[in-house]
């Protein structure tokens, strides 16, 4: 076993989470999600304190009750985006059975990661669109969200 598995389990042991990446359903949907936002926040290929602190509080406060928990579901994803094919398959985990509005605030989330360093790069931007479309939006509805998740409480957070 690596290393990073045995902090894995220990930290799964340590705080009482159950593994999300070998649960199924909704836990299956919670970690695809996470990883799409750390897809995102990756996607200039600078990793920004902001951005990361963006992330932990947004996974913090849908996510989980406690920003350790928090911390252990970004690490999993972040290893789960690294072995997954593409952002396509991440979405296809999340299913169009997830109702729009949950699709929108991840969409949301999205925008808000990749505008926590206070700027949205190209590929910054370019990713999120594409999140958009594959998520079944159109491009007002993606202008509008991106504008939204400025605006709004995400850009607080």
């Amino acid at each position: 076993m690596s290393l990073i598995a045995r902090l894995r389990a220990y930290a799964v042991d340590t705080l009482g989470l159950k593994d999300p990446t070998h649960a199924g359903g909704e836990a299956d949907e919670r970690l695809a999600a996470i990883a799409l936002l750390v897809h995102v926040a990756r996607a200039d290929g600078v990793l920004a304190p902001e951005e990361t602190e963006r992330l932990a509080r947004l996974v913090e406060g849908r996510f989980t009750e406690t920003r350790s928990e928090a911390e252990v579901l970004i690490a999993r994803a972040a290893d789960f985006d690294a072995e997954t094919r593409d952002m396509a398959q991440l979405v296809e985990m999340i299913g169009h059975a997830v109702d729009k509005e949950r699709r929108g605030r991840l969409l949301a989330m999205a925008w808000s990661v990749a505008g926590a360093d206070g700027v949205v790069h190209e590929f910054e931007e370019a990713l999120v669109h594409r999140l958009g479309v594959l998520l079944g939006f159109d491009e007002a509805a993606i202008a509008d969200t991106r504008r939204a998740a400025a605006e709004g409480p995400l850009a607080l957070n």
